[in-house]
């Protein structure tokens, strides 16, 4: 597998990790709604599946999103 072939498939399974994550979530949420637990718990709970959902999902994101090093180290456009 070329270089290109792997950092395709590396992206796709990011992006797919991340389709999942997100469902996850969500039906997380709608089990909260569901649940007769009173204001302060739902906020609570939701609060906490907010702060779990941001950590699972932004590493993903900002790997994705990172600038993809083209250059060697020593071999770049600012080498010497």
């Amino acid at each position: 597998m070329s270089r290109e072939q792997k950092r395709s498939a590396m992206l796709q399974v990011r992006q797919e990790l991340i389709t999942e994550l997100e469902t996850l979530y969500s039906r997380a949420f709608d089990r909260i709604g569901e649940q007769d637990l009173g204001e302060g718990a739902v906020a609570r709970l939701t609060q906490l599946l907010l702060i779990s959902r941001e950590a699972a999902i932004t590493p993903l994101r900002q790997e994705i999103e990172a600038p993809l090093i083209t250059y060697a180290p020593g071999e770049g456009p600012t080498a010497p």
